[in-house]
């Protein structure tokens, strides 16, 4: 019923200018969810629905995992561009970047939201990620070399 829910919100904001989650949960009751605000708020969290500005000034919500993609592009480009090497101390991802290249790898480990990293501390060409586990540590490393072989 969520799937359901969810895929009617995208199509009904494609279609739409709607501007709040009370006109959103409107037209899911009108569609046939009986639906609450609520939900339509934890809807729009997990859909992640952005507000966007129109030609008339007026606002609605849009849905913009294509530009999130696009992000994730730009940080696979970071890593690829700054990565030199890397290594494993048990559960401590230790990374080689250009000179300079270290906290622009970080943050873009960091926007990539792996579950395995629970930080990253970097200095000028270093980067110290600490990873939950030895295990999520070879995965990670495997990750890693993927995205840069690609």
């Amino acid at each position: 019923m969520k799937n359901t829910r969810q895929a009617k919100i995208i199509e009904l904001i494609n279609t739409y200018e709607i501007d709040t989650q009370e006109e959103l949960a409107f037209k899911l009751n009108e569609a046939g969810f009986n639906t609450t605000q609520a939900t339509v708020s934890r809807d729009i969290k997990e859909l992640k629905l952005s507000k966007v500005l129109l030609p008339n000034g007026k606002q609605k919500y849009a849905f913009l995992q294509k530009a999130e993609a696009l992000l994730n592009e730009k940080y696979i480009r970071v890593l690829r561009d700054g990565y030199v090497s890397m290594d494993m101390a048990q559960n401590i991802l230790v990374i080689k970047t250009v000179s300079g290249m270290a906290m622009a790898v970080a943050t873009a480990l960091d926007a990539m939201q792996w579950q395995e990293i629970v930080g990253c501390i970097a200095g000028d060409d270093t980067i110290m990620c600490a990873v939950r586990t030895v295990d999520d540590t070879v995965n990670l490393m495997n990750k890693i070399r993927k995205l840069i072989k690609e």
